[in-house]
Formats: C-alpha cells, structure tokens, sequence
C-alpha cells in the first residue's frame, strides 16, 4: 500500500500558504494578477524552502483557467493537480540540471521552447532545477533565447548556489529576475508541523516539535521528512524520548549537566561525561553540532532575549545555568566550538573523542573575564583586596563560577592564580606615577592658583565676574598623556596632515609646565614643529586645559643600536604595547598589571 510523503502531501498550492517566503510569493501573484510576468525568473536559496514549490505554483496560477481576481490558483482543476503533483504537462516541464547539463541538452530545450503553448492563452513553463550544474557551453546556448524568449514561454531557474552561475555565466544574472528565499525560522516549522499534526490526527508537544525544527535547520522539506520519519516509528503520538532515540539527537538535559559541570569546575567530570556520552552509543558530531546551539541559547538568555527557541518545561533550568556564566564567558567558548570545526578538521578527525575533551575543559580552565573599569574602580576604592571582589557581591556573580570565588588572573606562565597570592606592599612605583606639580601660592585674584604638594587631584581656576569656581586637572604623566590623545581627537589645534603622525609620539613630563614629545628622526613632524609658532595652538590647547602655561620640548626617539636587525610586527607584539599604553594612560591599571602579571586578552 503507496502512501505520500507528508513533504509532497502538504506541499502548498497558492502563494498564500508558502511560509516565510511573502517578499516572493506576494510579489508573483501581483505580477499575475496585473499580467507583469518576466519570461526569466531566478530563485536563489537553501535547500527545501520552497524555490521548486513557488516555481509550481507560479505555473499553476498562470495556466489556471478559474484563477482568482487575486492571482491565486484555485489548486483543484486537473491543470493544477497535474503541476502541483509534477505529472506530465504539455505546458509545464521540469528538468533536473544535474543529470541534463551538457550543451546538447540546452540546445534541445531552445529547440522545444519555439513551439507555442497547447492551447490558446496557455504559457509555456520551464523550471530548470539545481540550474548551478549547468556547463558554461550550456549557459551560452540559452543567451540569446532567455534575452528574447518566445511568446508566452516563462523559464523558472531554481539553485542553492547562485555564486557559481556568477562564475559560470555573469550575463544571465542580467537576463532574470532573481529572487533570494529565507531559510524558515525555528518558530515557523513548529507552527507549520503542528498544522500538518492536526490534519493527521495526532497530538505533539514542543518536546517533540523543537528538537524536529532545530535539526531541520531552516528547510521545510527537511522539517516534515523528519517527522514523517519519527511518526513511521511511533505509535500514536510521539514523546520527545522517541524523537531523540530516532534521530540520535543529544538531550538538551544532558548539555544542562555539562554546564553544571563546566560552572563548578568539576574537571575529572568531563572525562566521566564523555565516556558517559559513548557509552550510550550519542555521535560526538552530533553532540558537537547541539552545543553550538546550547551556549547560543544560553547566550541570548545572558543578554535578556526570551530564547523562543528553549523547550517550556525547561526555561527555568536555562536561566539558571545562563544565571551562572558571563556573557563574555559564554562568549569566548561559542567562539572556541567555531574554531574546532573551521577548517573541517573535527568531522574529519579519528581522535573526535580527544578533540572533544580538550574543548571542555578549556571551558573548565577559562579565567572568568575583569572588566577594567571594575579593576580601576575597586583599586580606587579600596585596593587590591577589593579589585578581587569586584563585581561579585550581589549573590549572583557575574564573572561566572560560584557565588564568592575571587577572579581568576593570568600570571606569565599562564597558570591561573587568585588575586588573594598578590603582594602585600602594594603597587610598585613606575614612570606612569602622578608627578607633584610644586607652585608658589598664588594670589586670591589670581588666575590661576594650583595647590602645593597637597596630594590634592586638580587645580582651581578663579572664577570671572559671578562664575562659579571650575576644577581643572592637575599635570602629571597619566593625564598628560589623556590630553594629548583627546587633542588629537578633537583635531582643531593639531597642524593638518600631523594627526596620525602625531599618535605615535612617546609623551614625557620634563618640568613642572614642559611636557617633551619624541617622535622618530625621519618624522615629517619635526620640520612642521621646528618654529616655537607653530607649537603654539598645540601649547594653548593644553594650558587651557590644566590651566596653567604649559610648554612643548621636540624631540628625537633613540635610534636602535647600528646593525641590529629591525624589529618584526606581530599580534603579540601589538597585543603588548597595547597594554602597555593602556598601562602607562592609567595609573591605577599599570599598578593592576604589575601587581597580578595581567595580560590582554580583547
């Protein structure tokens, strides 16, 4: 006994039932119903979403003699039943380009497109599946056919890979009109299956429709032949035990385990788990393929999305474990699932058991990420002590891991280290410390007055005729520093073309009022700085800003000792002067990176 295939039995016969495809469907049936039909269309997508269902229903509405006003074929007269069931039609041919795609066979179908329609007011239909396998030679023989097609004779070409008609033959492009087909969203093929459950008679829950929708990965067609497939192997209605034994998908409880595991830090677990995983005959490509999609879920949880794609019954356990992890965190190990599988060495590898353990315990050993302004903020406030606990105090802790663990820090041979094994003497001094500005006090009607040796952070500009008193920066190396970057930001003083030029000068106090810019000795900056004037904007953009007279000293950075070899440009070497930057612009982080051996990640 023959049945259909829930795919085939539930294909749609209108533009109105083709799911998440509007921006085409609603676009043909107005060309129809206004008579505006190219004679070459283009449909360019993923595999089963719809481009050969569209193709047919584009030939059914055109050759439907009780079409609606509205464009719509009626989808029961035997001209369309025939299309829509792919029978044999005078009118309306499909071919399949990778078994035709020789010259010959274009030339041949030249040769067929010049006879008419069988009947009069008829099109004539040509759907040229999986068109990419096309020959360049067969390319070319339809040119001059599809720039000027015959009358009433519509070609439809349907492929997954446009690129490879662009490479094949780029004057076909200009000779269709191309349409780009979505994949199918995860709710829209639960929505979709549901309908098709209904009509069968059969009850499912989001526990069996989900894990479906979710494998299907965007196709309708993929979608209903898996659950034609798990319904031949039920009875009566299905659960999600019996989706996840059909299909050998992973159960989202045991990823929920996994996290537990990761967030505690329980390492000898992830060999257990694994075993566990093998034991119970899971493909780890599977499993790897399903935890990309767990931390994806778990990181939009993290970022407040409600995560439409979490089963119901377990969302509760979702926010929980999402609760217990950093958006960073989850960040950094989505990142490490892509780069296991970018270059296709994890499918390919006979060691898939060993790569996989690897991978979860790197999550296990992640150091829980600082944000620098929380370290700047909790070494302001109350020292090092308090920069461990930074952001941690609220029950939930936001770096991931426990409730009262200390953040993890790098030290220089990589091993993690609590904050708690730092120095009890406190930062060391370095080149980057506040520099004391000495001064005479100045008059009460004064300027200016700057105090003296006070330990006191800025600088009071008197007030004019009933403005109230301003606080300016006090000049030390740090805020030097700060106020040469945001001049040179803002632009307005810096001579034009020295911007960039100017970003790369070493920054030193070399007097109380007298900041000294080094720059290399073939720089085009010293001969533009050479004249006192042409400092000028430059010295009067920063005296106004702290407030006092300050001085610019040009200078030569030391050459490299003769012979020696130029220094190489590397990702580490840029990842090291960035700190270093970062470190000697902010006092209080240049004592955080020496005090732990910090090192820049992002």
């Amino acid at each position: 006994m023959s049945r259909t295939a829930l795919a085939r039995a539930y294909r749609p016969r209108g533009f109105a039932e083709v799911a998440t495809q509007e921006h085409v469907s609603a676009t043909l049936r107005t060309a129809v119903q206004r008579g505006r039909v190219a004679h070459a269309y283009l449909f360019c997508g993923p595999r089963g979403v719809g481009k050969t269902t569209l193709a047919r229903v584009l030939a059914m509405a055109l050759n439907c003699p009780q079409r609606s006003d509205g464009g719509e074929p009626c989808g029961t007269c035997d001209s369309c039943q025939r299309i829509w069931g792919g029978r044999t039609s005078l009118d309306v041919v499909e071919i399949d380009a990778a078994s035709n795609r020789g010259v010959d066979d274009a030339r041949d179908l030249r040769e067929r497109a010049m006879y008419a329609p069988s009947e009069h007011g008829r099109y004539k239909i040509y759907i040229i599946d999986e068109a990419h396998m096309l020959t360049r030679e067969a390319w070319n023989a339809l040119l001059k056919i599809l720039e000027e097609p015959p009358p009433r004779v519509i070609f439809v070409f349907a492929t997954t890979e446009p690129q490879k008609i662009q490479q094949a033959a780029p004057p076909i492009l200009s000779r269709c009109q191309r349409f780009d087909f979505h994949r199918i969203g995860t709710a829209d093929l639960v929505a979709r299956m549901r309908q098709v459950l209904q009509a069968e008679g059969v009850q499912a829950g989001d526990e069996v429709l989900l894990p479906i929708a979710q494998k299907a990965d965007g196709g309708m067609r993929d979608a209903l032949s898996l659950l034609d497939q798990v319904l031949s192997f039920t009875e009566g209605s299905p659960s999600g035990a019996d989706v996840t034994r059909i299909l050998g998908l992973v159960e989202d409880e045991l990823y929920l385990e996994l996290a537990d595991i990761i967030a505690d830090r329980r390492r000898p677990a992830v060999f257990e788990f694994v075993a566990d995983l093998l034991a119970k005959g899971y493909d780890l490509a599977e499993f790897y393929r399903g935890l990309a999609d767990f931390l994806r879920r778990l990181l939009l949880l993290s970022f407040g999305n409600p995560a439409t794609e979490v089963r119901q019954d377990l969302r509760d356990r979702y926010v929980a474990a999402a609760g217990r992890f950093a958006s960073g965190d989850l960040l950094r190990m989505l990142a490490q699932v892509a780069e296991l599988d970018a270059d296709g060495r994890f499918r390919k590898s006979g060691q898939q058991q060993i790569l996989i353990e690897l991978l979860l315990l790197r999550f296990s050993f992640l150091d829980r990420t600082v944000e620098i302004e929380q370290v700047l903020e909790a070494l302001a406030s109350g020292g090092a002590a308090d920069a461990a606990d930074a952001g941690g105090g609220s029950g939930r802790n936001p770096r991931g891991g426990r409730p009262g663990d200390r953040p993890a820090v790098r030290t220089s041979d990589g091993a993690p280290q609590s904050a708690e094994h730092t120095s009890r003497d406190g930062p060391a001094q370095s080149d980057s410390a506040p520099a004391t500005i000495r001064s005479t006090p100045a008059p009460p009607d004064s300027p200016v007055a700057v105090p003296a040796e006070d330990g006191g952070a800025s600088a009071t500009h008197a007030p004019e005729d009933g403005d109230t008193p301003r606080e300016v920066p006090r000049l030390d190396l740090a805020s030097a520093r700060r106020a040469w970057r945001t001049l040179l930001e803002e632009g307005r003083s810096v001579p034009p073309g020295l911007g960039v030029i100017l970003r790369g000068a070493e920054i030193a106090l070399v007097g109380p009022h007298r900041i000294r810019i080094a720059l290399p000795p073939e720089s085009p900056a010293h001969e533009r700085l050479s004249e006192p004037r042409a400092r000028r904007p430059l010295e009067e953009a920063l005296s106004e800003r702290f407030g006092a007279p300050i001085t610019i000293d040009l200078a030569v950075v030391a050459a490299e000792s003769p012979g020696a070899a130029p220094r190489r440009i590397t990702a580490e070497g840029a990842r090291q002067e960035r700190l270093r930057r970062l470190a000697s612009e902010e006092p209080l982080l240049g004592a955080a990176v020496r005090e732990w051996d910090l090192e820049l990640l992002d």
